[in-house]
């Protein structure tokens, strides 16, 4: 169980972080507490394993990364964790997940690759291929994004009116 604290450090630190010399401070302000304490809530929550990092959202396709493409692959369930920590290892590939399958989608491994253009995605899809032996795989590219928002948890125990 987390604390009430716990609960309004968790809700502060999901939107934007302040772009400001210390923005541990305004965030604690938010918070309702000090700086220090919300550093120790933190870390002492990372220690308990229920935060595990702070991420941040690039804009892709204003970086450069136009296109992405699911790569959905089909792996000996004895081979799919191994498989699976070799193309996490990749530094093209952004999330990588096991999944169940079933009998008309045998695919149970998933990657995410970000490149410059679909050709560069279908490049790393057969080097991740040739590197682990898994010649099964299918290509999803994107055509559009149509949500893309992250979950928000105890968004209630803010004071939303100050």
């Amino acid at each position: 169980m987390l604390s009430e604290l716990e609960k309004k450090v968790v809700a502060t630190i999901q939107g934007d972080i302040p772009v400001t010399r210390r923005p541990y401070r305004e965030l604690a302000e938010r918070a309702g507490t000090d700086e220090q304490t919300l550093l120790s809530v933190l870390q002492g929550l990372r220690e308990r394993g229920l935060i595990r990092r702070f991420g941040a959202t690039l804009r892709h396709q204003k970086s450069g990364f136009n296109a992405n493409a699911m790569v959905a692959w089909c792996v000996e369930e004895a081979r799919v964790d191994d498989v699976g920590s070799q193309m996490a290892e990749n530094p093209a590939v952004s999330h990588c997940y096991r999944r169940i399958s079933n009998e008309k989608w045998p695919y149970n491994l998933y990657t995410m690759i970000h490149a410059a253009d679909p050709e560069t995605c279908r490049n790393l899809a057969r080097e991740l291929s040739e590197k682990t032996g898994v010649a099964d795989y299918t290509l999803l590219f994107s055509a559009r994004e149509l949500k893309k928002t992250s979950m928000v948890y105890f968004e209630d125990e803010l004071d939303t009116e100050a």
